[in-house]
């Protein structure tokens, strides 16, 4: 039986702003309320299709007392009436709280999060509703144009070894499995961001080939709460043979 969707709170309250520049990959500074602050941003991707002059951002203030040096983080932003969520952590989060209400997992279990195997760590060791092992790594994605939504925006060394251990895991008779988390609800196709990341897109059609199982979920965001919105095909084509 399906079980209802619910939604994940995302913390709160939030403070609007725009924004105005990002120094480096790790902070922007944004305008609130005709001043100038300082924000900690949790993703490290170029999000230079997002983070545009002007666009309308949502802060969450840091807890009182915090010794911190920014005292925001960025967490929301808006793309043409869509929000965006650039918190890199509610991927995981949104998987752990909501599991067993996503379609994709009815069934399903969870074993373990953070699963320490050898010198790795995977994501999430799960459980099919056939009893088998799954080990599960969860990757963030928010850029989306044209309704394609790809990834990664920038070259990821580290998410390209997630993908080949999972390939090994396979190709030695584990089920493994890649979810990719579109942080917003536009997208209608998900594929590997070839021209910015060619070797990680490459690794990930030998995953695909090495039986890993790849699936992406879109998501609704809000001011409130993070939901379902449904799973979306992925296509593994490179361009120069479309």
């Amino acid at each position: 039986m399906r079980s209802k969707l619910r939604a994940m709170k995302i913390e709160g309250p939030l403070v609007k702003g725009t924004f105005v520049e990002r120094p480096n990959r790790f902070i922007t500074h944004i305008r609130v309320n005709g001043d100038v602050v300082v924000s900690h941003l949790l993703d490290p991707g170029r999000l230079k299709e997002l983070l545009v002059p002007r666009a309308v951002v949502w802060l969450r203030p840091a807890p009182e007392n915090t010794t911190r040096k920014t005292q925001y983080s960025t967490v929301l932003v808006e793309k043409k009436g869509v929000l965006v969520s650039l918190d890199t952590t509610l991927p995981n989060q949104f998987l752990r709280k909501e599991f067993d209400s996503i379609p994709a997992f009815i069934g399903w279990s969870q074993l373990k999060s953070e699963y320490k195997l050898g010198n790795h760590r995977i994501d999430f060791l799960l459980k099919d509703d056939q009893g088998n092992k799954v080990f599960a790594e969860v990757k963030s994605v928010t850029y989306v144009s044209n309704g394609i939504a790809q990834f990664p925006d920038a070259v990821t060394i580290r998410g390209k070894r997630h993908v080949e251990l999972l390939a090994s895991l396979s190709n030695k008779g584990e089920r493994t499995m890649i979810l990719f988390i579109c942080q917003r609800p536009d997208a209608n196709v998900f594929q590997p961001m070839w021209d910015r990341d060619p070797d990680f897109s490459k690794a990930l059609v030998s995953a695909k080939q090495a039986n890993v199982d790849i699936k992406c979920l879109t998501t609704n965001v809000s001011l409130k709460e993070m939901t379902f919105c449904r799973e979306i095909p992925v296509n593994l084509t490179p361009p120069n043979e479309r």
